[in-house]
């Protein structure tokens, strides 16, 4: 088990000087430069990141604060031409980019033992697999806006890139013996390049239990406590989730109460917190009730270009739902094959719109055009385009 940084827990980096000292350790180290972020997800509104740890050869470990000193980018000019070792990295780059961190080139290492097939893919199990050490999560979901933080927390932060480099070396020789170094490094590039999500359209329709509501005007309740809710979680900095949960949302579309005593009455909204700004919550409510048909959110759900839902192939268009059939048991013989997940062979919506709105011809050329339009790696239009070219000339 590891249970200490090789250097001792270095101290957090909060002025301009002391990171001008980590930027000229680092810019005067070798090698790769592991990286990870840590959020307050489930605590603070959005996904800013709290702290940055790096550590590479000849420069030790950096622990930064990227709220006292939030432009980090004399750092990431240090380290241009620099790989980057982190794992998951789409899920720390979009925050590190917000601080001025850009990379020149990464290795992901959960990609990596995912292309694998490891079965398990977070930090500690990669690590035990790969280097037979332990490494303890306990602190994964902390609160990293807590100021000061803890001693354990940053000795937990430090030991999360100790060995990433390493890490990265035994990954890297096994990819080369899989034969899958170029899709490793062309799936890492891609993981760098990526544009930012766009901005969901009708985000509020992803309140966990809004299967339950089947009619427009309890939609709209759901809508607007929802609205209501994001606001005031953003302007008070608090997770959407500890500002309403979203199964208080849901019961209140279901009673529709008139009035803030009926709220306060259903057990969802029993807590000290929730009935405090019981009349933040029916004002919402009584909005959504006050408007008019016309302007109430579609059962049905926004316009999409996306395919409906495979349950409802089979009765809409008989031979889309053939093709995907055909083409999911192409996709799983290559896993299995490969021994790598059928959704990193290619990513599902885009196989899902190839069997639903296939090109005029479904030969090799059209079916690898279509894949690289839809964003699919060179490595996976090679390996799957011709086993999907094959399925669908056997319908």
């Amino acid at each position: 088990m590891l249970t200490e940084p090789a250097e001792g827990i270095p101290s957090v980096v909060e002025t301009p000087e002391a990171l001008a000292a980590v930027v000229a350790a680092f810019g005067a180290g070798t090698g790769p430069v592991a990286v990870d972020a840590e959020r307050a997800s489930g605590y603070r509104y959005g996904q800013r990141t709290y702290l940055v740890q790096l550590r590479r050869e000849g420069a030790g470990t950096a622990l930064i604060d990227p709220i006292a000193v939030p432009d980090l980018s004399s750092l990431s000019e240090a380290l241009v031409g620099v790989e980057w070792v982190l794992h998951a990295a789409s899920q720390d780059l979009p925050g590190l980019a917000e601080q001025g961190l850009l990379p020149s080139r990464v290795f992901d290492t959960e990609l990596g033992a995912r292309l694998l097939g490891m079965e398990r893919v977070g930090l500690a199990a990669v690590v035990a697999d790969a280097l037979g050490l332990g490494l303890a999560k306990e602190h994964s979901a902390v609160d990293w806006s807590t100021r000061p933080l803890p001693t354990e927390w940053l000795r937990y932060a430090a030991l999360d890139v100790e060995v990433l480099v390493e890490l990265r070396e035994i990954l890297a020789e096994r990819l080369a013996v899989a034969g899958k170094a170029e899709w490793a490094a062309q799936e890492f590039e891609a993981v760098r390049t990526a544009p930012l999500p766009a901005p969901r359209v009708e985000p509020w329709r992803r309140v966990s239990g809004l299967h339950a509501i089947r009619d427009a005007r309890r939609l709209g309740v759901v809508r607007e406590l929802w609205l209501t809710r994001d606001q005031n979680a953003r302007q008070r900095d608090i997770s959407p989730g500890r500002v309403l949960p979203d199964h208080a949302i849901i019961a209140a579309a279901q009673a529709l109460p008139r009035t803030v005593s009926e709220l306060t009455a259903l057990p969802a909204f029993a807590g000290k917190g929730t009935r405090r700004r019981a009349p933040l919550w029916q004002q919402a409510i009584d909005r959504a009730l006050a408007e008019p048909d016309s302007e109430l959110p579609s059962v049905r759900g926004p316009k999409s270009d996306a395919p409906p839902p495979p349950r409802a192939w089979a009765e809409k268009d008989p031979a889309a739902a053939a093709r995907l059939a055909a083409a999911r048991d192409a996709v799983a013989a290559l896993s299995a094959q490969w021994s790598v997940p059928a959704e990193n062979l290619l990513q599902p919506d885009l196989l899902r719109r190839l069997c639903w709105t296939p090109p005029a011809v479904l030969d090799l050329d059209s079916i690898g055009a279509f894949l690289s339009a839809g964003g699919a790696r060179p490595w996976q239009i090679e390996l799957v385009g011709p086993r999907l070219a094959e399925a669908f000339a056997a319908l």
